[in-house]
């Protein structure tokens, strides 16, 4: 039987999922509103960047039924026709825009 290895101390304390080593300063407001806007602003990136995704999807979906015949009704046709030329447009508009974040 393999012989326990005596338990060292762990010098974190879990509170609200977060992880905190207490041999750290505790953070200052400042450093805490600096740290949860950075939070904020990555994920509000990765939620753009999931739209983008989402549009260039869209885009080969529209322009699946825009190319599917007469198996869709005329005017989804047309109007998904219009989508699958607009979506990419706009979702290179978005990852411009988030490209040019510091």
């Amino acid at each position: 039987m393999p012989t326990k290895k005596p338990n060292k101390p762990d010098l974190r304390l879990v509170v609200e999922s977060e992880v905190y080593d207490l041999m750290r300063a505790p953070e200052s407001t400042t450093e805490r509103v600096r740290r949860l806007q950075m939070e904020a602003r990555a994920l509000a990136i990765e939620q753009v960047e999931a739209l983008e995704k989402i549009l260039n999807d869209a885009a080969t979906l529209a322009d699946e039924i825009a190319k599917g015949g007469d198996a869709y009704p005329v005017g989804a046709r047309e109007i998904a026709s219009r989508l699958a030329d607009d979506l990419p447009a706009k979702a290179e508009t978005i990852k411009a825009i988030v490209s040019r974040l510091p």
